[in-house]
């Protein structure tokens, strides 16, 4: 379930969200008025998420070169590795 706080709780007890941040890995929800504001999250947290968000545009491009035929054996792409080590 989402862990949600007003900004009021933000400024008044920043030390508590961020242990809440570090200890769950999951954003805490800001809102103002009542209304949703801020998603707020550790270091740690946002670096994998933006990891996965990489990983998944490497994947995204090599779906669409297998599917223009953009692709070559695994045969001639370690050949051609070696080669590039042994120059």
């Amino acid at each position: 379930m989402p862990m949600i706080r007003s900004s009021a709780d933000l400024r008044n007890g920043y030390n508590e969200i961020s242990a809440l941040c570090h200890e769950y890995g999951e954003p805490v929800f800001i809102t103002r008025n009542g209304k949703g504001d801020l998603a707020v999250m550790s270091i740690e947290s946002y670096e994998q998420l933006l990891g996965r968000f990489e990983l998944y545009t490497l994947l995204e491009e090599g779906m669409n070169d297998v599917k223009n035929g953009e692709t070559r054996p695994f045969s001639a792409a370690l050949a051609e590795l070696r080669a590039r080590r042994n120059k």
